[in-house]
């Protein structure tokens, strides 16, 4: 079987290491030079002129990301060594918050949780005991609800405080959404894995995991030195190799690009999804001048369902200030009633992520999701918002990257892109239909579900 896979981001990488796994020549085109895609290493500069290595979005994964999990392991990489494991924890700068104790820190799924909500600093027993009574009554259901509902119609009877220092923080980190917009089904599947499902290693599925490398390295880089590997000239990565078009060539697909062209039995197409639709919307012309109506409406079709998918921001603030040491690695900050006051819902200490790394002393990450407005804006307010809650009013900008198509909107009732597009064509990313939001997770889970779909 000879494969394509459109796209060197995660879960095209992630494609590729299973394609090839199952005995198929793989052939990846990146259309950079860069693997990765949308979670990839950032070359940058610290305001003293230190040269130092980010990312183009601060991640976090959980324990229950299993699948990222493994096939960091597959390739040859140690999770252990390569991320930093944090009990459940959303500690916010005053010392309260949710924060399971050491003692409950290796309790199985959910009694870690369960720790976790009892000893919450600053909550009443009401507020636990009501957030213990939904979390059960969440399970009993089997973690399903109408499809209609949004977060915030799902947690309506829960107490103001859970709502806003745990549910809220929760949902816009994981659906980058406000829980009055998003989905109640795709969050309720989130929390079933991460409160009931299994973990990976010593890491429990609710453990928060910070990278302590740049994204490249935690994965797609080592995926494409892998292949070279394990499989010589059977796996290609091609980077700084843009496809301009599909068009059908029976019983396969051919691609073409500058002055090139190549025909496969399958092809994954594991791009992002603007580009995705765009290039089945330009195929399917082709296709319905070749006689095959039937093609050119499932190509059209699913670009039609993919150009309809809206599209939410996320905003990440790099500071340095000499010194600089937050109080743990990873800080959940307090929203105002003015959100443009206090946009960021997070801060990363990147030197205590990186110890070894003098690059990296000082240096903080601030995430906002669900961002809106301009960059020089954002990153104004995000320093503002670091000196009224955290007293850091010598921070200087190194960077701020905004991805304005950083996760679809994840609204209740979305429909998503199948995997499959067309005989012998499939789909992977982040946004094709499954049961995880816009997350790292979600976009493996694809690129291995289109893998062993094309190499069956």
């Amino acid at each position: 079987m000879n494969i394509a896979i459109v796209g060197g981001g995660w879960a095209g990488m992630a494609a590729a290491v299973a394609a090839a796994g199952a005995g198929a020549d793989v052939t990846v085109f990146e259309a950079t030079r860069m693997l990765g895609g949308r979670a990839r290493a950032l070359s940058a500069e610290r305001p003293d002129g230190t040269p130092l290595t980010l990312d183009n979005g601060q991640h976090i994964l959980i324990g229950a990301y299993t699948e990222s999990l493994s096939l960091m392991q597959r390739v040859g990489l140690d999770p252990e060594h390569l991320l930093l494991g944090l009990p459940l924890a959303m500690p916010y700068p005053d010392g309260l918050g949710l924060q399971t104790p050491g003692w409950a820190a290796r309790w199985p799924a959910p009694l870690d949780a369960v720790a976790a909500i009892a000893t919450a600093r600053g909550w009443r027993w009401s507020e636990r005991f009501a957030l213990v009574r939904a979390s059960l009554g969440w399970q009993r259901s089997g973690f399903a609800c109408d499809p209609s509902l949004t977060v915030g119609a799902l947690c309506q009877s829960l107490p103001g405080r859970v709502m806003d220092e745990l549910i809220e923080p929760l949902c816009v980190s994981a659906l980058n959404l406000p829980a009055a917009a998003a989905s109640a089904q795709v969050f309720l599947r989130v929390m079933r894995d991460a409160l009931f499902g299994r973990g990976f290693g010593r890491w429990g599925a609710s453990s928060l995991l910070l990278p302590r490398d740049d994204l490249g390295a935690l994965f797609p880089e080592a995926a494409a030195r892998w292949l070279a590997r394990t499989h010589g000239t059977h796996a290609r990565v091609r980077l700084a190799a843009r496809v301009h078009s599909i068009s059908a060539r029976p019983p396969g697909w051919r691609l073409a690009g500058d002055g090139w062209q190549e025909d496969f039995d399958r092809v994954i197409w594991a791009t992002a999804a603007s580009p995705a639709a765009q290039a089945m919307n330009a195929a399917a012309p082709v296709a319905l001048d070749a006689g095959d109506t039937a093609l050119a409406q499932a190509l059209s079709g699913w670009a039609h369902t993919t150009a309809s998918l809206a599209f939410t921001a996320i905003t990440t603030v790099y500071a340095w200030a000499p010194g600089v040491r937050l109080r743990a690695p990873m800080l959940a900050l307090r929203a105002q009633p003015d959100p443009l006051s206090a946009p960021a819902q997070f801060a990363f200490d990147r030197g205590q992520l990186r110890p070894d790394d003098p690059s990296m002393q000082g240096v903080l990450a601030f995430v906002v999701s669900a961002s809106e407005g301009e960059r020089e804006a954002l990153q104004a307010r995000v320093l503002r918002q670091a000196a009224d809650q955290l007293g850091l009013s010598d921070l200087r900008p190194i960077q701020t990257v905004v991805d304005k198509r950083a996760t679809f909107a994840c609204t209740p009732g979305l429909v998503r892109p199948a995997a499959q597009i067309a005989p012998g064509l499939w789909a992977a990313g982040d946004f094709v239909d499954g049961p995880y939001p816009a997350t790292l997770e979600g976009a493996v889970r694809s690129g291995l579900a289109a893998a062993q779909a094309a190499s069956s």
